[in-house]
Formats: C-alpha cells, structure tokens, sequence
C-alpha cells in the first residue's frame, strides 16, 4: 500500500529565497531540509526526493510536515535534550538521600545491611522521591553533589552495631 504523494504548499518568493540561502547553509541540516522542501515544491514525490537528496521517503514527508507547522522555523535542528530535567532526579531531596544512607537497607525490608546504588534507586522510588526506578547514574550524581563519591561512602556510613568501630577496625582473615 503506497503513501499518498504529499507535497510542500506553494511557495512565497520570500520562502524560495529563505530556501535556497539555505541550501548555501554550513549546517547540514539546514542544507538537506531546504533541499527537501525546494525539491517537493517542484511537485517530486517523497520517494523520488528521497532519492535525489539521499534520505527516506518518510524523512521527507517529516520535513514537509515540519515546514506546515513550523514554517521556514524547520530549518534549524532542534534539541533532543529533555525537557523536563528536573523529573530525573529533584535537588530537594539531596539531603534526604544522605540521611538514607546512614540508615540500614532493612528498615526498608531489604534482604541486605549493604546498600548498593541500585538499592538506593529502588528504595527512593518505593518512597515517592522519584517517579520511576532510576538509573544508578543521577543517584551517583546526587551523592556527588554532596560531596560523598560512592567508595568514600563507607567512611561515613555508620552502623547501629555497638561493636562496629571494633569491627571495622580489626582485618579478618
């Protein structure tokens, strides 16, 4: 089953200049979407464009759509950066974090008295501090932030244990 053909609306001359300045582009992007769009305005079908510039027909009918809804806007690349940063992890929360860890991962009905940095991510989603399991990464960035690099971690977690400055102390073997 073959897509409808869809072409580019008619062009103002201010646009066809716009397009083929474009063309002249050092930006790539800009340089194949102008391509795309002076080629569809000649009437060539997203196929034959596709060919002629070197991209999918469906990379085509994209640059087409962009140009209805963003205009000559669509010439610029656009960020795949998120848009929402903040959701990863929330910077109100980074002392919380630290006070976590100076509790025991049993408390929170963990099998376990060592805490892992995907036990941390698993035990603050459980919470609601975040709205998804997160990597170990943004978890390993918070303890960052506050100074604490995981490995040095276990020189100032404490334990409930009477005996565990003895214990940490004394090698085994």
């Amino acid at each position: 089953m073959n897509k409808p053909r869809k072409f580019v609306r008619t062009l103002t001359a201010a646009e066809r200049r716009a397009l083929e300045r474009g063309r002249k582009s050092a930006d790539a992007f800009t340089v194949r979407r102008s391509q795309i769009l002076l080629a569809s305005a000649g009437r060539m079908g997203p196929a034959e464009v596709g060919r002629v510039v070197g991209c999918t027909a469906q990379a085509v009918r994209n640059a087409v759509r962009a140009f209805e809804t963003d205009g000559l806007g669509c010439l610029g690349a656009k960020s795949h950066a998120r848009k929402d940063p903040g959701r990863v992890w929330d910077r109100g929360r980074d002392e919380d974090l630290k006070d976590l860890l100076h509790r025991r991962p049993r408390e929170f009905g963990k099998p376990t008295s060592l805490w892992t940095l995907a036990l941390v991510a698993e035990v603050c989603h459980q919470k609601g501090w975040t709205p998804r399991v997160l990597s170990v990464e943004p978890i390993r960035q918070a303890l960052k932030r506050l100074g604490v690099g995981w490995k040095r971690a276990k020189h100032w977690i404490t334990s409930p244990d009477p005996e565990y400055v003895k214990k940490k102390g004394v090698g085994t073997g």
